[in-house]
């Protein structure tokens, strides 16, 4: 069964977000402990997160 252009957008959609996480792991070796601590932070707090998304498509079965 072919994919519906919905499906296909959403899994672009995933690609662009691998791409920010490279860019994200490219640069961590650059920062201070802090700073990644903080960016850590940040990642933590941002919603939706990538676990609450994953959920949300594991429930829709």
């Amino acid at each position: 069964m072919p994919l519906s252009g919905e499906a296909i957008r959403t899994m672009n959609y995933v690609d662009d977000i691998s791409v920010t996480l490279r860019r994200i792991l490219a640069v961590l070796p650059s920062l201070t402990e802090e700073e990644r601590q903080r960016v850590s932070d940040h990642i933590k707090a941002a919603e939706p997160s990538y676990e609450s998304v994953i959920s949300a498509v594991a429930a829709k079965k």
